[in-house]
Order: C-alpha cells, then sequence, then structure tokens
C-alpha cells in the first residue's frame, strides 16, 4: 500500500509540471501497475492486479464533457486448436475443429461505462476492445457462422475458467484526473508477458493510448521444473521416470509389509 501511495504521489507531481509545459496537445496518459511481476508458487491462489495512473490535460484545464478510461490486460497471445464434439452413436467424438492464431491465453476489460457507450462498433473492433471484438485470425478457410460459434465456445469456457474478464464499472475516475481498476487474475493463470493498456475515450474518439508490460512467471521449485522440461527434456523425462519407480516400488514395499 506504501508503494501505491509513493507511485499516485509521484503521478500527481509528474501532474503539475507536465501541465505547465503542455502547449495545445492532446491529453496523455500516465499509466503503472501494482505489481509488474507476479510470481506463481505453489501456494498461489490468484492476485488482484491495480491499474491506476493519471490524465494530463493541457494547460490544466479540465474539458467541460468528462473523458472515459477503458484499461485492458492481455497477454499470452498464441495459438490454439479448438475442437468441436458431436455424439455419434451414443459416441461423443470430434466432428470439427478450427485453428486460432493469435488467442490470448488471458484477457480482462474493466471501463468507466460500457464499451458499447463511449465507442462505436468500427473503433471497438480496431482497438479489441471488448470479448465479442478479440481478433483471433483463424487459418484457412472459414465461413463466418462456424467461426463465430467457435469464437463463442471459447470466450465462455475461458469466462467459467476466470481467463476472460469484463466489467463496465471497474474504472473509478476521481476528480476528473485520476483513475483506477482493479483486474483480478486467477490461480490458473499461463505464465508469459502481458500487455496492461490504457484508452482515453472522449466523444466516440480514442484519444490516447499507453500501456505497461507484466510479467508472470513461475517462481521456486516450479520454475526449476518447469525450466528442466524446457531445456533439459530427456533428462527430465528420465528422471520422472526413474522417481516413479521408485515411488511405486517403495509404495508396493510398505503394502507387504502391512
Amino acid at each position: 500500500m506504501t508503494r501505491i501511495m509513493v507511485l499516485i504521489g509521484g503521478i500527481l507531481l509528474l501532474f503539475f509540471f507536465s501541465c505547465r509545459e503542455a502547449g495545445a496537445a492532446d491529453p496523455r496518459l500516465v499509466p503503472d501497475v501494482s505489481n509488474r511481476t507476479i510470481n506463481i508458487q505453489y501456494s498461489f491462489t490468484g492476485e488482484e492486479l491495480l491499474l491506476f495512473g493519471a490524465i494530463l490535460y493541457p494547460g490544466q484545464r479540465l474539458p467541460e464533457d468528462r473523458a472515459d478510461i477503458v484499461v485492458v490486460l492481455k497477454g499470452p497471445v498464441q495459438p490454439i486448436i479448438l475442437r468441436e464434439k458431436r455424439r455419434v452413436a451414443g459416441i461423443w467424438v470430434n466432428a470439427s475443429s478450427i485453428r486460432l492464431r493469435t488467442a490470448p491465453g488471458f484477457y480482462a476489460i474493466g471501463s468507466s461505462r460500457p464499451v458499447a457507450e463511449l465507442v462505436d462498433e468500427r473503433t471497438a473492433a480496431i482497438f479489441e476492445l471488448g470479448l465479442v471484438n478479440l481478433s483471433m485470425s483463424p487459418t484457412g478457410f472459414s465461413e463466418a457462422k462456424t467461426l463465430a460459434r467457435f469464437e463463442a465456445g471459447l470466450i465462455d469456457l475461458y469466462t467459467r475458467m476466470g481467463l476472460f474478464y469484463e466489467n463496465p464499472s471497474a474504472v473509478e475516475i476521481t476528480e476528473g484526473v485520476l483513475y483506477r481498476a482493479r483486474i483480478p487474475v486467477p490461480a490458473r493463470v499461463p505464465v508469459g508477458t502481458y500487455r496492461a493498456e490504457t484508452f482515453l475515450v472522449s466523444e466516440g474518439r480514442v484519444l490516447a493510448v499507453a500501456s505497461r508490460d507484466v510479467q508472470i512467471r513461475k517462481a521456486g521449485f516450479e520454475r526449476f521444473v518447469a525450466q528442466a522440461a524446457e531445456h533439459h527434456g530427456f533428462l527430465y523425462g528420465l528422471s520422472a521416470v526413474l522417481l516413479s519407480l521408485i515411488l511405486g516400488y517403495g509404495a508396493s514395499a510398505l503394502f507387504r509389509r502391512r
């Protein structure tokens, strides 16, 4: 909490000094996050990430129509294969599949008002504001209805897993200058580099965009195991087999004694 207060104080100082030098330029954003590195250990049960910052208006003059803020936490982007199951002769089998090249492993969006009230559909699609506006780039030819069905299924699955999150009232703006939003990060979040983006929106237009990177990584013994599996695959597999044999032999010996 102390670190957050210090950062907010620094943002306020930057706001006042920067506004003195600002001319007729567009407003700017000074964003930050409460934690730029999240370590996943065996006891990790999730975390709440705070996205906050300030809006720098030219000449320290607030506009009559107050702007809105949209924050997005997204990453890591990777290809994924979706398969659809159908019941044939009483058995569930894979009927059709589709490959998406740019599916995010995690996507969370928060705003001061619903995105549909802030920008039109075209602008929302350009900046990928909202779950329905995610661009996942399917490979090969796919009918629009088929693609929409698979994307809707992925969104529903990831939403239930906590990997997709959307809250139209997550952003709180104070005095038209300071903003903050809390984004829940679930325990099963994938590791990788995330991008925390902030959008300043007014009268249907995106006036400014700023971002910060967030690293989510494994730590401790989990990090050691993950690196061993990635860089020393053969030795990792051999160690896993030996460990299984030792544990199996020990369990059988214990039950024979009993």
